[in-house]
């Protein structure tokens, strides 16, 4: 799978079309949040950190992070996801 960071999904113009672009990028920062906490983003260093408090936030901050992703061209999974749900409503 060829990544193209900065590419956009394509503008959804109908109602039904942006519903299933909406979901598409949720599910891709959904994914994207969970592969980043389990590479240790978000995790207190021990010699220096925030305590409990930083522990309790730094899952607001993995997901925003990941919706950032997404926003700004993301992997490529959105896109795909959009395509084949289009694809499955266009045959409906």
């Amino acid at each position: 799978m060829i990544l193209n960071p900065g590419a956009l999904p394509v503008a959804a113009d109908h109602p039904r079309e942006k519903a299933l672009l909406q979901a598409a990028q949720n599910l891709e920062a959904s994914f994207l949040a969970e592969m980043l906490e389990s590479a240790g983003l978000g995790q207190t260093s021990e010699s220096f950190g925030g305590g409990a408090g930083e522990d309790q936030f730094s899952s607001f901050l993995i997901e925003e992070q990941a919706k950032h992703i997404v926003q700004t061209g993301g992997i490529g999974l959105a896109q795909s996801l959009f395509d084949i749900l289009k694809e499955r409503s266009d045959d409906t």
